[in-house]
Order: structure tokens, then sequence, then C-alpha cells
């Protein structure tokens, strides 16, 4: 969702065990990159429900939301004003069905070694390789911090 001039978006690590869950999109801003699951906030849509929301889309996994990496504002390499809240997850159900024609692979891989990855393979290589980082040295914040959409 674009907020005033603003491009709000949620992003998911499903960890399991050591490795984490990445995926190969293939949409006009990403062709054959690398990415965690991902995706803009809908108009009126809580947060923490489009984190989980997209995990559900691009993946079939249900997760569990069980922290955040933080919040990166960033310019896109389509030149928008980017505001991405990362989550760290755990899949509760669901199987494995990528979201046809904008996914094209996903890959169970060690942590550490997204740091390895080819630049050009990532999406927002500098973004990914600084939750990437958070990651590793296991700089995780309790996902308290977010609240509930509260009604008005």
């Amino acid at each position: 969702m674009t907020q005033n001039g603003f491009v709000l978006v949620v992003s998911v690590s499903i960890i399991k065990g050591d490795e984490v869950l990445i995926i190969k999109e293939n949409k006009p801003s990403a062709i054959n990159k690398w990415n965690f699951p991902s995706g803009c906030i809908e108009h009126n849509e809580d947060i923490l429900d489009a984190a989980r929301r997209e995990v559900k889309e691009e993946t079939g996994f249900d997760v569990k939301l069980t922290g955040t990496t933080g919040v990166y504002n960033f310019i896109s390499s389509s030149n928008d004003q980017v505001i991405l809240f990362h989550f760290t997850g755990e899949i509760i159900g669901g199987s494995l069905k990528l979201e046809e024609d904008e996914i094209i692979a996903s890959r169970w891989i060690k942590v550490p070694e997204l740091i390895d990855f080819n630049y050009s393979e990532l999406r927002e290589a500098s973004v990914i390789r600084k939750i990437v980082d958070r990651l590793v040295s296991k700089q995780i914040h309790s996902i308290t911090v977010f609240n509930e959409k509260i009604g008005l």
C-alpha cells in the first residue's frame, strides 16, 4: 500500500531449526530475485495480519510471528520510498505451495549462507544484508512492540 508517498511492506523470515526459507520472485519489479516472503500492506490492514497473509499467499504456510529484526526505510530499485517491517516466524500449519506466476522457487538455507549470496541475486540486497546480519547476531526483538490494530 502506498501511504503519503511511502510504500508500506511486510517481510518474514520463516525459521526452521537453523535454516530460513527464501523464495525466488518472478514479479515485474523483481525478476529471478531471491527474497523473504513479503508484500504490501493493504488499506486498513493490521501489520501483523499483513505479514501472516503474505506468507500464506506466497508459500502456503501458516505462521506464528515470533519476533522482529526491525523497521527498514529505504529507496527501492524502482525509486519508491519503502518502509519495511521485518518479522521472524515459525510454521504452524499449511504446506508448501508457491504462489503461481509470482514465485518460481523456494529454498531452505542456513542463515549465515545468505551472507555469501551474490548481491545481484537478491532483491534489495542491502536491506536483506542488514536483516541477515541481525538474524545471524540474533538481534531479534519481541513482537510485542507491534500492537494489533485498534478499532476506533
